[in-house]
């Protein structure tokens, strides 16, 4: 507080109430006020059951399980020291539930930051699914994008998951594509079509980079998860689902030719996936641009800063770091 805190603040830091605060000060002598258990609780832990309980949970047998397996186990030997609630307040009060073995703890390192300056340079692709008019029945949509370009560049509709269907599609699409050899890092998460061995086996004999998300951590592959909900909230997707197969393939179809044709995407100043992908990005920017400073000079008034930002997206990165990302947001904000 002498340092020009406010009262308020200090103590949210003190985790104290400001009433209590003003008591303190008022009587810096007073002990505490409150009146506490009255009675004992006759059926706590005992000093001794707490160190049992710490001891067995580090001994050997017990170090890896959690207090619920401990206290199924010690039943099966006829022995009962605490419950589990009583296991887990023991163990949180010293600091033991996070990890007890000798092993060191799993460690999951965050993807490589993939840059895009260029496309046909990072594709992601994933596989969601299509509601058939049959209960319990799927259609699959298995979708690569361009990072850089957000181009579908490939897309299947299949009535099973496999990681044949993704290596015949990956296959097929990269000889569309024209891929040289080395050119390509492929992005996707880690699924059996991902990562299976026809997949991984097909990547290598196109040369091609594969990139995986890290386990359970959706937003390691975000340019895909973004196509998915375009896709399922767009104002054409079917309300009811798709009676069977041909079906499904006649609307990804026309939804793959308007995104990619028409669809004025905001990730890359509202130019169209194909634009980009063809280069024709700067023109068309370039034309906006022109077209602001002539309205500026008609109407100097109207125009208390500078026009919009027309300049292209140099280059797009798949998952930046922390430090990165603060980078970019100060850079958007400044181009804003």
């Amino acid at each position: 507080m002498l340092a020009g805190a406010s009262r308020a603040a200090s103590c949210n830091v003190l985790e104290i109430a400001v009433r209590t605060f003003e008591r303190w000060k008022k009587d810096p002598n007073k002990c505490d006020g409150r009146a506490g258990p009255v009675n004992p609780i006759p059926h706590q832990l005992t000093s001794e059951e707490k160190q049992m309980i710490i001891e067995v949970s580090n001994s050997q047998p017990y170090q890896d399980l959690n207090p619920w397996k401990i206290v199924a186990k010690l039943a099966d030997f006829g022995i009962f020291i605490a419950s589990e609630s009583s296991f887990y307040r023991v163990l949180k009060e010293v600091n033991l539930l996070k990890h007890r073995s000798k092993s060191s703890p799993r460690v999951v390192k965050p993807p490589k930051d993939l840059i895009a300056a260029r496309p046909n340079q990072i594709w992601s692709w994933d596989i969601t699914y299509l509601v058939s008019s049959v209960k319990g029945r799927y259609f699959y949509l298995y979708l690569i994008m361009d990072v850089y370009s957000r181009y579908i560049v490939g897309w299947t509709v299949e009535e099973t998951e496999s990681m044949e269907l993704s290596a015949n599609l990956m296959a097929r699409t990269c000889q569309s594509e024209q891929i040289e050899p080395g050119d390509l890092t492929l992005h996707s998460d880690n699924g059996g079509p991902m990562k299976g061995a026809t997949m991984l086996a097909t990547l290598q004999k196109l040369s091609v980079v594969p990139s995986f998300s890290r386990p359970s951590v959706s937003d390691d592959n975000p340019f895909s998860e973004s196509l998915f909900r375009t896709l399922k909230y767009c104002p054409a997707y079917p309300e009811k689902p798709f009676d069977d197969l041909r079906a499904a393939i006649d609307w990804v179809e026309k939804f793959v030719s308007w995104y990619n044709t028409e669809h004025l995407h905001s990730g890359i100043k509202f130019v169209t996936p194909q634009a980009r992908h063809r280069c024709q990005d700067e023109k068309i920017l370039v034309n906006r641009t022109a077209v602001y400073e002539a309205a500026r000079a008609a109407n100097p008034r109207r125009w208390s800063k500078q026009t919009r930002n027309w300049s292209p997206i140099t280059e797009v990165r798949l998952n930046p770091g922390k430090e990165t990302k603060i980078e970019i947001e100060k850079l958007r904000n400044q181009a804003a």
